[in-house]
């Protein structure tokens, strides 16, 4: 079977052609046009800008996935497209476009969940994968722990309860001067404070909340951090965004990362023990963190757990993964019509 997938749920634009069927899970080809330069202006993602972009790239995109698959419209046997969760406005786009492709070719449509569309990177990664297993996703929206009991039923058993781990890297990044998007730039910088023994220079509040569940807050950790930044810039009398010394900022990154991979391993941890989890998929734009990945990859060898992750180029948001989600709605009949919307949020979208 194969696919085109559509996926512009925040500020890139992306097409894909994947070929699915029992046995064979390929990427045909896999565009993305990214607006990053755009929004590092702003120090974030503007979302009236981010549309925008996407009503000028959109077109374009598709056509050279397409070109780059060596297919045309003729060839395609269904269209998939991101319809939640994201900016709306972002979101819109991709399902116009969607909705308008697919009537104008006569293809079925199927609307695709952001968030299973990053644990569906999976599927690309690992030929031998399949559900049930449980999905830790981890990105700028998102900071949950899923129970995949076939490919189309998610039942989060843990999530943030405010904050993403994404969302808090780039803030803190930001408030530190740091290059956006600020979670690359803080993972570079806290392999160095690591590597030069600063991993413990400051003690700051686990994301991990102190209960029985499984879930997070990320909140209290970006404001314990934004904090520490602050005072010390008033302490070194460097203004309110004074560039910090090398070695405070390499502490900062370093004690801040272990704060959040620590907290996020201490609850899969528990949900592994308890609910006798066998097999994980680590995905989202987060997944592409160093630390996080070796620490999920320590947890998953050290418990005896067959542990997925997609690669680097798979991890941020793509259409690829979108495809490979896309098949599997098909698989189970749901396809959309022309009243398919776009919703910002999960719970609009009464994801299931």
């Amino acid at each position: 079977m194969l696919i085109l997938a559509i996926e512009s749920s925040c500020d890139e634009t992306a097409a894909a052609v994947v070929e699915m069927e029992q046995g064979l899970r390929r990427i045909r080809s896999s565009v993305v046009a990214s607006q990053v330069d755009v929004h590092a202006l702003y120090g974030g993602v503007v979302p009236e800008i981010a549309s925008r972009a996407h009503i000028e790239a959109i077109s374009g995109v598709v056509s050279r996935a397409l070109t780059e698959a060596e297919m045309t419209m003729e060839d395609i046997d269904a269209i998939g497209v991101t319809y939640a969760p994201g900016l709306i406005g972002s979101l819109l786009v991709g399902v116009s476009f969607a909705k308008g492709l697919a009537f104008a070719h006569g293809k079925p449509l199927v609307g695709v969940n952001h968030i299973k569309g990053h644990a569906a990177a999976a599927y690309l990664t690992d030929e031998t994968l399949e559900a049930p297993f449980c999905a830790l996703i981890v990105s700028g929206g998102h900071t949950s722990l899923y129970d995949v009991t076939c490919p189309t039923s998610f039942v989060e058993i843990g999530g943030t309860r405010d904050d993403a781990a994404g969302e808090a890297f780039d803030k803190v990044g930001r408030v530190m001067g740091l290059p956006y998007p600020g979670g690359a730039a803080m993972d570079r910088l806290a392999t160095a404070g690591f590597a030069n023994g600063r991993g413990e220079m400051f003690r700051f509040p686990s994301p991990a909340v102190h209960d029985e569940s499984y879930d997070y807050s990320f909140s209290g950790l970006k404001t314990a951090v934004i904090n520490q930044i602050h005072t010390i810039r008033q302490r070194l009398n460097l203004g309110d965004d004074g560039e910090l010394p090398e070695d405070i900022r390499e502490g900062i990154a370093a004690s801040f990362t272990r704060a959040v991979v620590d907290g996020v391993t201490a609850k899969l941890r528990r949900a592994i023990t308890e609910k006798k989890i066998r097999r994980l998929v680590l995905a989202g734009g987060v997944a592409a963190n160093s630390h996080l990945r070796a620490a999920v990859e320590s947890v998953a060898k050290e418990m005896g757990v067959t542990l997925t992750v997609p690669p680097l180029s798979l991890c941020g948001d793509n259409a690829a993964m979108i495809g490979a989600q896309a098949y599997f709605e098909v698989l189970a009949g749901n396809f959309a019509d022309e009243s398919l919307n776009a919703y910002a949020s999960d719970e609009e979208a009464a994801f299931v």
